[in-house]
Formats: C-alpha cells, structure tokens, sequence
C-alpha cells in the first residue's frame, strides 16, 4: 500500500497536490459553478470546517491567469472536460482574499487588521505599479493601500481599485474570491462594534456591484447576511446555503468518500465509529460528514489504532454566540434542548437571511429565539432531521423545519459545554428571595424559588437524585455560601448543610427523588422523620445560634419541601 499522508490543518489546493497529500476530488465544484457564469456573484454559505477555503484556494489555482495549473489538476474530474479547462483554467486575472484573520477587542483593532490583509493581497500585484494600462492615480492609491496609509474611504474601495487596475492590466474581467466574508462581522456582534464594523463592510462588498471590471465573484461565510445589511444595492446575488442542493457535495464527505479514504488508510473497521461521531449532517438533499472530523480522526487512528473518537470540531469552533443567546433567553429553551439531548427532533421556524445583530435586532422575545435556532442550524450544531409522513394537518408550517442533534460530537458538546452554560446562566438569576426564605424557614416559598430555578437547567438523563444534589448545592456554592455535602453529623449522612455568611446559621437539607409528580409529598415526608431520627441537626445546634431542617423531593422541574418542626 502506497503511504497515506492526511493533510490536517492544510487548506492550500497546491500545497496539497504538489506535496503528494490526500486529497478527496471536489474539482466538479468548478463546472458546477461555470455553469453560472453569468452570476455577478455567488455566495456560498456553510458552517465552519467544511472545506470552504480549500475548495476557494482550489478555483483561485484554476482560474488564475498568472500561473500554470495543469498538473494540478491533472487526473482530477475537471481535468476530463477538455473544452471547459481550455477556455477556463488560467484565463483570467484572479483576486483570492480570506478574512478569517479580520477581528479584535475594539473597531480599531479590527479596522488596523483589515488593512493589514488588504496591503498583503496588494503585495501579491506590486507588478501592477509599473503598467503602462494603469493610470497614474490609481497607482498613487495602490501604493498608500499596500503601505497601510491609505485613508478609510480608499480602503473601502481596495478591492474596487484592485479589480480595475487588474482589468486594465491584462485586458480581462476579474475573478475575484473572498473567503469568510462574514468573520469580521461576527466577530464585532461578539465584541460590541457591530455598527461600526457593518458600515466598513458595507463598502468593501460595493465591490461586487455594478462593477464592469468583474467576471464573477464567489463569495464564502457562515451565515447569509441579509441583502439589506451588507450587499446593499446588490441585486445580482446567487445563495447557495445549507438548505439548498446546487453545491453540497462539494462541502464535507460523502458516505462514498469516507468508504474509499477508509480503505486507503486500512481502516475499514472504524466505519461505525466514524459514522457515529461525524456523520449526520444534510446539506440540501446530500448527507455528508464534517470533513475536518474525519481526517483528523484518520490522521490519529494511523498513529494509534486504539485513539478514541474525540471532539475536533468543538475544538476550532468559536461558541461565543451560542453563549449569548442562552444569556437572553434562559427558561424558553430549556425544553426543547432536552428534547434534542434525548434524540428527539424539535419543530422551529428558520431564517437562513440574517444579520450578525440577530441577538438585540428585535426586541419581539419570538424573533429572537427564531433567530437563535436558525443560527445552530446554519452552524452546524444541529440539522436537519427525518421528513414525518405528513397526515391530516401534521404538514409543517411555512418556514419551520425539523431539526436534530446530528451525531455523538454535538451531542457531546450539548451535553458538556451547552448544559453548563445553562447551569452558570440559572446562577445569574436573582436567588436572594431564595435565601432569605431558607433563613426564614418559609418552606413553601423555598419550593416557589427553587421550581423557577429548575425550570432553567437543563437536564435530559432520567432526573437521578445525584443530579438534584449537586444541582441545590450549587445554587448556594454558586453565591458563596459554605456548602458542606454528605457530611457526617448525628448518627448518619446529611444530604447537604448550608452556613450563611454571618457564620451563626446553619440550613440542613434532606434530598429525595420522587418517582412521579403525584408522589413529590410523599417523599418529602419520608426525609423529615430521617432528619430527626438520624438526629442531624442536634450537633450543630450546640455551636450555632440556629438549625433549620429541611426535606426536599424533586421529580424532573418539580419540587416539594417542608420544614422540620421542632
């Protein structure tokens, strides 16, 4: 067998093909595209890690009128369609720029790193200062542009100059490829210049309008940012997102090219783990694998046979805005993650036209939980589930769609990382009435706080008494009180003891699990005689001013207490 080599982490088309590297054929995205020609621009949209850049690094290898691509390209699908790379491949001037690097804490940060990425794609066309086809002004501005001193209004039009002088240059339209369009907006939404950073993307993207020196543009993001937001004025505009099926073999793996790279590394018995843990996700009517998963995975099976699948993904993602939007909407959500987490699909409506300030645009509670389902979606954390045979009215609602946990990796982010921001989130609440109830020995309004509470966790195991321990002495552990857990005092194990801050108080609490909500009394009651005959309380009452006694049974988002009685 020939020596496999996986190129992780690599998302340049040449480096991969010249050094000899795996690679899966997507070059069929070229034709694909072609047949679109006429597109001004075409904006292709999916979420991160799904071969966006190697696929735009691949076309600027085809396109470019400045190189040789032929062995490339050569014994891949494009390569058979003689006519198509004879009138294509390095036929015109090419511009290939990424923004994925465009971010920082404040606007000027980020506007300092933008101009740093366009003064480095200047730097690849210094040629253009010394042709005779370009006008002397143009090459003044150039030379402020790659010397990072150009004022913003140039630096709004960089990518307009460019294409121009590059036209005049050769004689020739422009291709022009951007990639990741939509980080720096992202990432200005998550740091608070969403305005600032949605105005200077609003002139850097006229680019694509009305521009003569344009052949076409391909243009690639996360999330199809709304026509109104940042393509103002541009009516030329092709989508090509997740829900769409155009494009969608051409990013992630299918069954048939995991099948083959599996049996190219020998790993052919790893298939059902491979399935499992990255498969699942339906772009269009196409089902692939996140590709950054499965060579990761191959790449650590090859050096070790007993590697375990792990979260990669999870591991290059930014999950900030997630964070955010279970801030805003705590409770409202809780049910229908736990739905998800028990392998259940959920019905919600999806918007794939967004903007980035999709979190404070509307202040309608509706709109933004809409929001926040349609960004999980076009996220890749969940996607896509199963069509139910539709009978009588159980047909879907205009714009809804069943949605699910695609494979073993979300569900294990959902499970670690989502539940605990739902736990740190319910910790935020207000739980001084809480606390001043248990010190007041108001049972009935313990009960009345902590059934809110509950109400904004989440939890989709089947509610064990481990899960309400430790969730009730985090609510106190969580505002700084003392919390001593499964402690001997008496003659037995209390459940949980709780010291207020003045030191001179101490709360016993006796935890039980009811088997159904109709049982949640009877519980309860079983843990009051535990506590006075156990005699947990009679210690303490000996070093502090005062004991409260409580017992407590939960069943799923519902609690029952009572206060002992002396």
């Amino acid at each position: 067998m020939r020596e496999i080599k996986i190129p992780v982490g690599r998302s340049g088309f040449a480096d991969i093909r010249r050094n000899g590297y795996y690679y899966i054929d997507k070059s069929g995205l070229i034709e694909a595209l072609l047949k679109t020609d006429a597109t001004q621009a075409t904006l292709i949209t999916r979420p991160r890690r799904f071969g966006k850049t190697l696929g735009m690094s691949m076309l600027a290898e085809f396109f470019d009128i400045r190189k040789d691509s032929a062995d490339l390209f050569s014994g891949l699908a494009v390569s058979e369609n003689e006519n198509l790379c004879k009138m294509w491949m390095n036929q015109y001037p090419t511009v290939f720029v990424s923004f994925r690097s465009v971010e920082g804490m404040h606007f000027d940060g980020a506007y300092a790193m933008l101009s740093s990425v366009i003064a480095q794609l200047y730097k690849e066309h210094l040629y253009l200062l010394d042709s005779v086809n370009v006008n002397m002004y143009d090459r003044k501005a150039f030379d402020r542009i790659a010397s990072e001193t150009a004022e913003r209004p140039e630096l709004e039009n960089s990518l307009l100059i460019l294409t121009k002088m590059l036209s005049e240059h050769f004689g020739k339209p422009v291709i022009l490829l951007l990639d990741e369009y939509d980080v720096p907006l992202a990432k200005a939404s998550d740091k608070g210049y969403y305005a600032e950073m949605l105005d200077m993307m609003k002139g850097v993207m006229r680019v694509i309008k009305d521009n003569d020196a344009l052949k076409f543009a391909v243009i690639t993001g996360c999330l199809r940012i709304a026509k109104e937001s940042v393509f103002t004025g541009t009516t030329n505009l092709v989508s090509d997102t997740i829900s769409d099926t155009r494009l969608n073999e051409y990013f992630g793996f299918t069954q048939s090219e995991v099948d083959r790279l599996l049996t190219d590394t020998g790993l052919q018995g790893y298939g059902r783990e491979m399935k499992e843990w990255y498969d699942g996700y339906r772009f269009g009517e196409v089902d692939v694998y996140c590709p950054w998963d499965v060579v990761n995975y191959v790449q650590d099976l090859m050096l070790d046979p007993r590697t375990e699948p792990s979260g990669y993904w999870k591991n290059s993602s930014d999950n900030a805005i997630i964070r955010s939007f279970i801030d805003e909407l705590g409770t409202s959500i809780t049910e229908s993650f736990e739905k998800l987490l028990a392998g259940e699909c959920i019905v919600q409506q999806i918007r794939d036209d967004m903007t980035y300030d999709y979190l404070h645009s509307s202040g309608d509670r509706k709109t933004i939980e809409d929001n926040f389902w349609s960004v999980l979606y076009l996220t890749g954390y969940l996607t896509k589930g199963q069509e139910a045979e539709p009978t009588g009215r159980e047909y879907l609602p205009k714009g809804s769609m069943r949605l699910k946990i695609p494979n073993k990796e979300i569900k294990e982010i959902f499970e670690s990382t989502i539940a605990t921001w739902f736990k740190e989130s319910s910790q935020k609440w207000d739980r001084s009435v809480l606390f001043s109830s248990v010190w007041n020995g108001d049972g009935e309004k313990v009960a009345e706080e902590l059934n809110r509470l509950l109400r904004q966790t989440i939890s989709y195991h089947d509610y064990k008494e481990d899960f309400y321990h430790a969730f009730f002495a985090g609510v106190f552990a969580g505002a700084g009180y003392s919390v001593k857990s499964n402690r001997e005092y008496g003659e037995g194990r209390s459940d949980i003891v709780v010291q207020d801050y003045a030191g001179d108080r101490m709360a016993v609490f006796e935890v039980k699990y009811a088997r159904s909500r109709a049982d949640l009394q009877a519980s309860c009651e079983k843990a009051i005689p535990q506590i006075r005959e156990r005699g947990y309380a009679e210690e303490l009452e000996e070093d502090y001013a005062q004991v409260l006694c409580y017992g407590i049974s939960f069943f799923k988002k519902r609690c029952f207490v009572k206060r002992l009685q002396k």
